[in-house]
């Protein structure tokens, strides 16, 4: 988000929200994500944003989700 910030700051901003807002939608949809390929572990959900791959944790006994990795698809795994 740092490289659109420097082109347009409120288009980055935007950005941002979509992405957090996303996020936080796991909250009540933990398992909306597919399970990782790599991982093969039914705990271990990815979500894809854009470009964006959103690598999260699904404790169900704790109802928490943890955020493990956001990156750009560009840079590979």
């Amino acid at each position: 988000m740092l490289f659109i910030a420097k082109d347009n700051p409120t288009i980055a901003g935007s950005f941002g929200y979509k992405l957090i807002s996303k996020v936080d939608s796991l909250a009540q949809f933990p398992q909306v994500g597919r399970i990782v390929p790599e991982k093969n572990d039914e705990t271990v959900r990815e979500i894809i944003f854009r470009p964006y791959r959103i690598i999260y944790k699904v404790l169900s006994e704790k109802q928490i989700v943890g955020i493990a990795r956001i990156w750009h698809g560009a840079r590979g795994t």
